[in-house]
Formats: structure tokens, C-alpha cells, sequence
């Protein structure tokens, strides 16, 4: 029988499964499975209802299963954020048919201030809102992917938790829903560190990396470039895709030699590495055929078979982390590098492919539980080295990484620089809560195939001097510009003050706001291909203001009110204060 649940947000949800056993603690609502048949729990079972009791012009923002889907628009008209939505073509985690899904969280933006509905919880299944029009109303449901699994084959009856959070306070919003999660995923000591910043080798040469690239970007990383501190190989280093410990001939002299003479050099090593996946040609395919995530019908299973099939030495095969052989795996290699390499970050591509449904070693581990399994045979090797998750499951992720990867690969283009930012700033708030958000390399460094112009890079650097987080140069360090080098230098700048991300006013992403020192202020300011306008800045008490990367006065004496000008188009402003 169905009952309602009024909640001290003054908020009333219904509860119509009767299934389902709930526990109520404040805005917090836990579920438990009680039903005593054994049907399997399909990808649309739902937890509970509530009105949508907003302005229809409501700003919605959602977040996706994967890193490269964000939702935001109105309840009539969504917008995807990136260019990869949970139910494009390409990925088709759910149909384009269906209503869009809200992961994780559902956060409105009305005249009278926010509401958020969220998943405090992500151990075995991935949760998502719906809204809906029904016959006389709109309704918002919380819904969980059961993955068609069976309860009897479930090693626990919890299902997920859930809150509902209002009041005016965007950021204050996101602190309550943080403070939460924590409880239930608390974050990995990394959260807390200083954030690394460094060179990373995919964006200055993609997969054709070799050794010599590395050792030349390594030698100019003194003088104006020695706060460069971390060096990461990515891709290209391997033999084929599941073989990490077995370089490719471009690497002649091994890995192992290179990360040597990286650490002799006084920096510190990172490595890319894509741990849940290997393409044919790779021994760990060869060989063990049987640490495969396989179809019902036993057939091994390609990711393009379900979902995208992968960038590039496809097709990718999906290791069954619910093997105990496959997390012994995971770790010898990951204690390899750590111990005997002396890697001190990983980066983790491709972990939504370790989510992926499929036929598994032990029956009923669903592709969340999997991965979360995955995840810590990978940490039980890497030990107290970084962990950075990319191209990552947003929620299953959580409390397994140090640092996430949260917008799109970073590309020199207006374009992809405007998506990069939106996609960052909406997932700003998680930095040093639920990890350090990673937005992506610093690329102002034009190449023969992928240019833009200064002003477009103005905006990047603009984006990345707002959020904080991770700072790696993504161009050939030597053929760094006067532009690059001084955009560089004053980013890093930045980060030795402080390291937390600005804060937006709202969903319009318009200004974000940082107390940068005791003393001074930051301002970061957006257009989004609008009307030139004046933006109104103020202060607590007179100060003066001046641009961030020129440093020119704005104002020849103290003000507590300044009006900025904003061009026209894709751009922004960076102001800062002083006493």
C-alpha cells in the first residue's frame, strides 16, 4: 500500500511500492528491499514520487551517468550540456524515447531559490529523477537501474539513499548534499592535498607519443616552468590496451628507465592507463578469455555491442571485476608501478566501460558494484599514490578517487572551450568535497591541425583560473609562447594562494566569486554569446580594482561598487581587489 512521507524540508513524497521498506532520518531517505518474490529488479524501478510544484520556466540541472552527460534547460526543454548524453546513439545507456534522466541529482532554480533532490548513496545501483507530465500534473520520481538483477542473488537488501534539500543558497545547498554523501562515501585523503600541477602528454602529442617527446618537455621544465611539478604519460606508451606493464617500441628504453630519470629530474611520475578494458591483440586477452564480462548467452562482450565502442584500438573487451582473479590483477599491476616503478598518479580512462551490464563471474554484482570492486583492488595497490578518474561513472565513483575528471577532453576551439566551462562550473561545487575536480589540460598553444584565435584562449584560461583543481599544460612545453608562459604562470600563481574553486551566484554561470587572500578578492565573469553588457561588482568596504592578467586599475581610488564592461560573445573578465 502506498504511503506519503512529509518531510521536515516541507516537502511530501509518495512511496507506492510496497516492496519497499524506508527509513527516514531529517531530509534523508533510506530504502530497503522486503518483497518475497524474486523478479528481477528492471532499470526503471522506482522509489518514490513527489510533485514538481514549480515555475514551469525553472532552471533544471542534472548530471549523467557518465562524465560526458549534463542536463540542464527547463522541465519542457532540456539542454544537454555535452556532446555525449547517457541516451545519444553513440552511448544509449537508456532510450532516446524515454525521459531524459536526471543522475545522481536534479537541482531547481526558481524565483524563490533551490531545491535539491539527490542520491546520497551509490554501493550497487546507479539513481536518476525523472519529470514527468502526467494527466493532471507534473511529477518528479526517483528511480534506480536494478539491472535486471535478482534479489535472491543479492548479497544485501540495501538499496540507495535519498535527500531533498531547498533553501537560498546555492552553495550552501551543495555543502548540505555534500556533507552527506561523506557520510556514506567519506573522500580519500587526497581530497584535502595540495593539487598537482604539472605537464601532461596527450594534448601535445596524442597516441604518437615516444620517449624522446618526453625527456625534450622534461628538460625545459626549469627557469619560468619549475613549478611544473608532475609529469604524466599518458597514452601511447603501451604495447596494446590491457597490457600496462609492457611498453611499446616507441618506449624502447621501458618505462620503468623513463619514470627514473623523471623523479632524478625532481618531478613527480603520473601514468595513463585504462584498467577495465584490452583490446584482442593484448596477452591479458589471450590468455585469460575467462576474466571477460560476457552476454547471457555466454558470448564475450564487445562494449559496441551495448554502448560506445571505444576511441580508438577497438573493440574493447570488459574485464568481470566480479573475479577474484581479475582484482588480483588489477592490483599486481598497480602495485607494479607504484612500487617498483614509482608512479605516484594514476590516471583512469575509460572507467564507465567497467560499469557496462553484462554476464558476470558471480551472479547478481551489478556493473556499479563491479566497478566499485574494480576501483579498490585498484587502490589496495596504488597505495597512497593519486587516483584520478576519467571518462569515469559520475556516482560510482565516489569515495574511490582523489580526483575526477569533470568535462570533456579539452580541444583548441571556441566551441569545445565554452562546453569545457559549463561543464566544469556545474560540477564545480564537488571540488575538495567529493574529490578535486580535474577540468582538463591548459592548452593556449595553437597546432598545425587544431587552432583559435588569443581571445579564445583568453576564455579558457578564464575558465581554469575559476575553478581551481588540477593545473596541467597540455602543449609542448618547448614551443610555449610569451602568451602560454605568462597564462601559466599566472594560473599557478593562483593556485599557490588558494586552491578552492570559485563560487557561482546561480545556474546562469554568469560570475563565480572567490576570497582569493585575506586581502583580496576574485571576481570571474562569463558571456555566453549574448549582448555586450555592465556587470555590477561590489564590496564589503572601498577597495580598489584592477583587471587579473593585466593589471590594470580599474578605478583610481577605493570603491565599494564598480561597473564592469563584458564584450559581446563568447567572453569574460577576470577581476581582483585590493585594500
Amino acid at each position: 500500500m502506498s504511503h506519503t512521507i512529509h518531510l521536515p524540508c516541507h516537502r511530501d513524497i509518495v512511496v507506492v511500492n510496497p516492496d519497499l521498506l524506508d527509513e527516514v532520518q531529517g531530509n534523508e531517505v533510506t530504502f530497503r528491499y522486503i518483497g518475497l518474490h524474486n523478479h528481477p529488479i528492471p532499470s526503471d524501478y522506482q522509489l518514490f514520487t513527489c510533485e514538481f510544484d514549480f515555475e514551469h520556466s525553472a532552471t533544471l540541472l542534472g548530471d549523467g551517468f557518465q562524465m560526458l552527460a549534463q542536463t540542464t534547460g527547463t522541465f519542457e526543454q532540456p539542454v544537454d550540456i555535452g556532446r555525449c548524453p547517457d541516451n545519444s546513439p553513440s552511448y544509449r545507456i537508456y532510450g532516446q524515447q524515454q525521459n531524459k534522466r536526471y543522475y545522481n541529482y536534479l537541482v531547481v532554480e526558481d524565483s524563490v531559490g533551490y531545491t535539491l533532490f539527490g542520491f546520497t548513496s551509490c554501493s550497487r545501483f546507479a539513481g536518476y529523477f525523472e519529470v514527468s507530465q502526467e494527466e493532471h500534473s507534473v511529477q518528479i520520481s526517483a528511480n534506480i537501474d536494478g539491472e535486471d538483477t535478482y534479489p535472491l542473488d543479492w548479497d544485501s537488501t540495501e538499496l540507495e539513499s535519498v535527500v531533498v534539500l531547498n533553501g537560498e543558497s546555492l552553495s550552501g545547498l551543495y555543502q548540505r548534499y555534500s556533507d552527506l554523501i561523506s557520510q556514506r562515501h567519506p573522500p580519500r585523503a587526497g581530497v584535502e592535498s595540495k593539487a598537482p600541477i604539472g605537464w601532461c602528454s596527450w594534448y601535445a602529442y596524442y597516441a604518437d607519443v615516444n620517449e624522446d617527446n618526453i625527456r625534450q618537455n622534461l628538460e625545459v621544465m626549469s627557469g619560468d616552468l619549475s613549478n611544473l611539478e608532475w609529469v604524466l604519460l599518458d597514452d601511447g606508451y603501451q604495447a596494446f590496451m590491457g597490457d600496462w606493464l609492457t611498453p611499446s617500441d616507441k618506449f624502447s628504453g621501458g618505462v620503468k628507465e623513463l619514470i627514473s630519470d623523471i623523479k632524478r629530474k625532481g618531478k613527480k611520475p603520473a601514468i595513463w592507463l585504462a584498467p577495465f578494458i584490452a583490446q584482442p591483440e593484448s596477452k591479458v586477452f589471450k590468455r585469460h578469455p575467462n576474466w571477460f564480462v560476457r552476454h547471457p548467452n555466454g558470448e564475450l562482450l564487445k562494449a559496441e555491442d551495448v554502448t560506445y565502442g571505444g576511441w580508438r584500438c577497438t573493440p574493447w573487451y570488459v574485464l568481470d571485476t566480479s573475479h577474484p582473479e581479475v582484482q588480483e590483477h588489477l592490483t599486481h599491476v598497480v602495485r607494479v608501478m607504484r612500487e617498483e616503478w614509482g608512479v605516484e598518479l594514476f590516471k583512469l580512462d575509460a572507467n564507465y566501460w567497467g560499469t557496462l551490464k553484462g554476464k558476470r563471474h558471480v551472479s547478481g554484482v551489478t556493473g556499479v558494484q563491479a566497478y566499485r570492486l574494480g576501483m579498490e583492488a585498484i587502490a589496495e595497490g596504488a597505495k597512497d599514490a593519486w587516483l584520478l578518474g576519467c571518462n569515469a561513472p559520475m556516482w560510482p565513483s565516489l569515495g574511490l578517487v582523489d580526483a575526477m575528471r569533470v568535462s570533456d577532453d579539452v580541444e583548441r576551439d571556441p566551441k569545445r572551450f565554452e562546453q569545457i566551462a559549463k561543464e566544469t562550473f556545474y560540477r564545480s561545487w564537488q571540488h575538495r568535497k567529493l574529490w578535486q575536480i580535474d577540468p582538463d589540460c591548459a592548452t593556449f598553444v595553437s597546432l598545425a591541425n587544431q587552432a583559435t584565435d588569443r581571445s579564445n584562449y583568453e576564455f579558457h584560461r578564464n575558465t581554469l583560473l575559476t575553478c581551481g583543481g588540477l593545473l596541467l599544460s597540455g602543449d609542448p612545453l618547448p614551443e610555449l609562447t610569451p602568451f602560454a608562459k605568462t597564462a601559466l604562470s599566472k594560473l599557478m600563481l593562483r593556485q599557490r594562494h588558494n586552491q578552492n574553486a570559485a563560487r557561482f551566484t546561480s545556474l546562469s554561470l554568469h560570475h563565480a566569486f572567490l576570497e582569493l587572500t585575506d586581502r583580496n578578492q576574485l571576481h570571474c565573469l562569463f558571456n555566453y554569446h549574448e549582448d555586450a553588457k555592465e556587470v555590477t561588482l561590489t564590496s564589503d568596504h572601498p577597495v580598489y580594482w584592477y583587471d587579473y592578467w593585466t593589471g590594470e586599475k580599474l578605478t583610481e581610488e577605493p570603491v565599494q561598487v564598480v561597473e564592469i564592461p563584458l564584450e559581446a560573445g563568447l567572453t569574460s573578465r577576470a577581476i581582483i581587489t585590493s585594500p
